[in-house]
């Protein structure tokens, strides 16, 4: 039966039909709708788990408990995970585990771009990648058992481009109906890595490394196409698709098990063209392992090492080292191409970060300073706004341009007690979200109240994870499945830290939130600020919107400091988009207002 799915539409589907049984994640773009995919599925325990570490953790428990297991995650939360990925390569498994890493080349949502093809090389485990969705759904079957076959996990590394696209599947298998019963097998030399048993499985990587490596020469997916043998071109993933279109005719090899690499298929191919190339992805995983080999071999060197590619990057460098040939103009006029105008990234309208970073913007820079993209000193009179990552961290654009810093998940508090504790003279507050907080923030906060810092953190509690999807996380009780549970209490947990100081309030209360934040950070102790208010967009709120009556207006423009998408300006006047207003509910614009002329539309 054939169906068009998404890459990661058919690694749910692939990894169901291989017997899976258990699935963990952290939700994070571009590997999101893998576990909410699989959370429809029977016979499957899936989980969001509070982190990508916490993720894999669990999974090792399962698949040591004999259930094929899958644990998805972003790319950069590989590094969070990285403790227990490294643990699991050395201890190995009972039942098959894949820990899939969807990497994000261009940065299209991540705040960092990484190869995390090296994770495999550094932890010694089998890589593989998919290059469309149909090897993503065959691979699913073929990871578990080559997890199984060398008592390894297997790194399954998609990119966006794969992890989203549609193409066509044959979907020609059916999920086992004797999928395995849950069975530990006790064994403290395999489990228990004290330095005894940890330098005896220490050995035991090198020769499964040795074994995988004879493993993949004849590994099927692995792909000889011959064409013209002046050029030959290695690649995988998305890259090999990008080389297909711009290589038209030349012989290819496709790899699919990129760690370890199929050293004598490598030298086969070698042999039979004159030329060899490599067509990849940010860093040079494939060169640099052919090179190896000692075979001549090109590709970074008119390859963008920076961003996602596409068949017209690859097709520039390609003719700039001489590889193709430039293509003949064409008579005809040629049709400019149609120029998007340039759009901003914002928060949505009636979206509960906008008011408090309103607020963090008008107390903590001095408005008399233009901004700049260049280090200034601050004045003695503004304040740190140390972020986390979120949707709030679109405060950073202007007009609100209220943050500092944003290092990675949970980091915000940390980074806020470094600075105190470095000396700085200027006050602080961090700023996170309450999935963030739940993820790594609070570790942070023990770490203030033991180090007796005096940091003020700003939870923005919006009751989901608004960034990549609106999943649940223990704040919420809300299981990847939408059954409701117990909830973790945000004031309890603080308080259960050690933290004396904690306001509940509304972010929609501009007044409070100014009065409040003002009150804590002129405090030497340290405070936590929870102010909450509904994701507008989950909770689909919408009132009486708002609108500019014109006799009140003094044009000064201060609600479009505000930031948000339902106000716009023509020449001087201002106007509210009533499709895109919440109306009182939100009430942030009208509270700006000096002269009160935001008010509800008549009807």
């Amino acid at each position: 039966m054939k169906q068009l799915l998404s890459g990661n539409e058919a690694i749910a589907l692939g990894a169901y039909h291989s017997g899976m049984g258990f699935a963990t994640a952290y939700p994070g773009t571009p590997s999101t709708e893998i576990l909410q995919n699989i959370s429809s599925m029977e016979g499957v325990y899936s989980e969001w788990s509070i982190n990508e570490k916490v993720a894999l953790e669990v999974g090792i428990g399962a698949a040591y408990a004999g259930i094929r297991t899958l644990v998805t995650m972003k790319h950069v939360g590989l590094n969070v995970a990285a403790d227990p990925f490294f643990a699991l390569a050395t201890t190995g498994t009972n039942a098959g585990i894949i820990v899939v890493s969807c990497d994000d080349p261009g940065e299209h949502s991540s705040q960092g771009e990484q190869d995390n093809r090296h994770f495999a090389k550094f932890a010694k485990v089998p890589m593989i990648e998919p290059t469309d969705s149909q090897e993503a759904y065959e691979l699913m079957d073929w990871a578990f058992k080559i997890s199984e076959e060398f008592d390894t996990p297997v790194l399954f590394r998609s990119t966006t481009r794969i992890s989203h696209c549609k193409s066509v599947v044959n979907v020609n298998r059916e999920r086992p109906s004797n999928v395995s019963d849950p069975k530990f097998l006790r064994s403290s030399a395999k489990y228990v890595m004290v330095p005894s048993n940890a330098r005896v499985r220490r050995i035991a990587m090198e020769e499964r490394i040795a074994k995988l490596r004879e493993y993949v020469e004849n590994f099927p997916l692995n792909e000889m196409i011959m064409g013209d043998r002046k050029l030959g071109v290695i690649s995988s993933g998305i890259a090999y698709q990008n080389a297909r279109e711009v290589f038209n005719g030349a012989s290819f090899l496709k790899l699919v098990t990129t760690y370890p690499i199929p050293e004598k298929l490598i030298r086969k191919f070698a042999s039979e063209v004159e030329k060899v190339i490599v067509i990849e992805e940010l860093d040079p995983h494939l060169e640099e392992e052919i090179r190896l080999l000692g075979i001549d071999v090109s590709g970074k060197d008119f390859i963008p090492i920076i961003g996602e590619l596409n068949p017209e990057i690859v097709e520039a460098g390609a003719i700039k080292s001489g590889l193709i040939p430039t293509p003949p103009r064409s008579n005809t006029t040629e049709v400019p191409a149609v120029q998007i105008p340039p759009r901003r990234p914002q928060l949505c309208a009636g979206c509960p970060h906008v008011g408090p970073e309103f607020i963090l913007r008008k107390i903590a820079f001095d408005s008399s300073v233009k901004p700049s993209l260049t280090p200034r000193e601050m004045t003695e009179k503004e304040m740190v706004i140390t972020s986390d990552i979120g949707c709030y961290t679109l405060g950073v654009y202007e007009p609100l341009g209220a943050l500092d810093t944003c290092v990675c998940m949970g980091a915000s508090i940390g980074v806020g007690l470094g600075m105190s504790k470095a000396g700085i003279p200027n006050k602080g507050v961090a700023v996170l979200g309450d999935s963030t907080f739940m993820h790594s923030g609070v570790t942070g906060l023990i770490d203030v109240v033991y180090k007796q810092g005096n940091t003020t953190v700003l939870i923005l509690d919006n009751r989901t994870t608004a960034m990549t999807g609106h999943q649940g996380h223990p704040g919420t009780g809300v299981s990847v499945t939408g059954t409701k549970g117990p909830e973790v209490n945000l004031e309890k947990l603080c308080e259960g830290i050690g933290i004396k100081d904690i306001t509940v309030i509304s972010a929609f209360d501009l007044e409070t939130v100014e009065s409040t934040i003002r009150r804590c950070v002129e405090t030497d102790e340290p405070s936590v600020i929870i102010a909450r208010g509904p994701c507008a967009l989950r909770e689909k709120i919408k009132g009486t919107p708002f609108e500019i009556d014109a006799d009140s207006c003094i044009q000064c423009h201060e609600c479009l400091d505000v930031g948000c998408p339902a106000i716009c300006i023509t020449g001087e006047d201002i106007n509210i988009d009533p499709a895109v207003c919440v109306g009182p509910a939100c009430g942030v614009c009208a509270q700006v207002c000096p002269s009160e002329a935001i008010v509800e539309m008549k009807r």
